[in-house]
């Protein structure tokens, strides 16, 4: 099914900013951090981003992992870092989940965070797009937690192998055997907190940039989608 609608700012009802990639010599987007401090700095050293560079993360900086609040801290400190809100960060603002260590400028952090991000041809929210409706008619809790829009979870049919339209869609949420290299669809999800990997995706030269990672939570098989022929 093919999208047609562009996304526009006067057509959404959540929290959705625009920028310009041409502002920007090299843009990156990265998966799901889960409190992965240590990961993080792995690969914001591999990226070496100059003061011109921007990296956008599909959300999930927080939860599971050891260290969510200095992951948040080293992001929001830098301009050359941004991410959107996941359905992890959405749990700490409405208190359906806490983190003791906490505290209350990592939490106005997150309540700031858009659902999306997107540039003249891309988009990248936390969960995905359901393929039949553009971006525009979705609900920020849809975005956040899009998986199989006509299954159950990880049993799918997933969102992104029935997408095929406009903008391309770079999403985390869903746990990934690799990095999902689609045409109109980018899987960042690597699973950071389980062992796997850290994984940024280079927008302009088209290639992933993936560093390894500890486990701090162990994963059912199951519940990794294997990316093979996608």
């Amino acid at each position: 099914m093919t999208v047609t609608n562009p996304p526009s700012e006067t057509q959404v009802s959540f929290d959705h900013r625009r920028i310009d990639l041409e502002a920007y010599d090299s843009v990156y987007v990265v998966g799901d951090v889960h409190g992965c401090l240590d990961a993080l700095e792995t690969l914001l050293s591999t990226l070496d981003l100059g003061e011109n560079d921007l990296a956008i993360f599909v959300g999930d900086l927080v939860r599971k992992g050891p260290e969510s609040e200095a992951v948040v801290d080293r992001i929001r400190a830098s301009p050359q870092l941004m991410s959107v809100r996941g359905n992890n960060e959405q749990k700490l603002i409405d208190g359906t989940a806490t983190l003791e260590e906490f505290g209350p400028s990592a939490q106005a952090y997150i309540e700031s965070l858009p659902v999306a991000i997107s540039w003249d041809g891309g988009l990248v929210v936390h969960g995905g797009i359901e393929p039949s409706r553009p971006f525009t008619a979705h609900s920020s809790e849809e975005l956040l937690t899009m998986r199989a829009p006509d299954g159950d979870g990880y049993d799918g049919p997933f969102w992104f192998d029935e997408y095929d339209g406009n903008p391309r869609v770079f999403f985390g949420h869903t746990v990934l055997e690799q990095p999902l290299d689609g045409e109109r669809t980018v899987g960042l999800d690597t699973g950071c907190v389980y062992g796997g990997s850290l994984t940024a995706y280079d927008v302009r030269r088209e290639v992933f940039v993936s560093v390894p990672a500890d486990e701090h939570v162990n994963r059912d098989e199951e519940k990794i989608v294997a990316t093979g022929g996608r």
